[in-house]
């Protein structure tokens, strides 16, 4: 299984970016994706799921400015982020739930500036 991630960078506070995780391989069965976060020093966080039928789930520190859309035939997620912070600057890594396991992307920085 490979989760393949764009579209991090260095924005501005209140900028946007858009974050891309595909996944492919040993996908069948394919569940939920999503995006969760790492700040230094900090545990790594939710930051949004999609289930395959499109149901999403948002952390409490994104929701109104966060939104998670899903291409099932693609097998892709992508992450819109709008009115960012500086608190939202981290590593986003992707995730898929696969036949019950976990699978995670290599990592993207996203770097908010005041």
């Amino acid at each position: 299984v490979q989760l393949v991630e764009s579209g991090g960078g260095l924005v501005q506070a209140g900028g946007s970016l858009r974050l891309s995780c595909a996944a492919s391989g040993s996908i069948f069965g394919i569940n939920d994706m999503g995006w969760y976060r790492q700040a230094p020093g900090k545990q790594r966080e939710l930051v949004a799921r999609i289930t395959r039928g499109g149901s999403a789930y948002y952390g409490d520190s994104v929701k109104g400015r966060f939104t998670l859309s899903r291409d099932n035939a693609k097998n892709t997620v992508y992450l819109q982020m709008d009115s960012l912070k500086p608190e939202d600057t981290a590593v986003y890594y992707c995730n898929a739930v696969i036949k019950w396991s976990n699978y995670w992307g290599q990592g993207t920085q996203v770097t908010v500036s005041s």
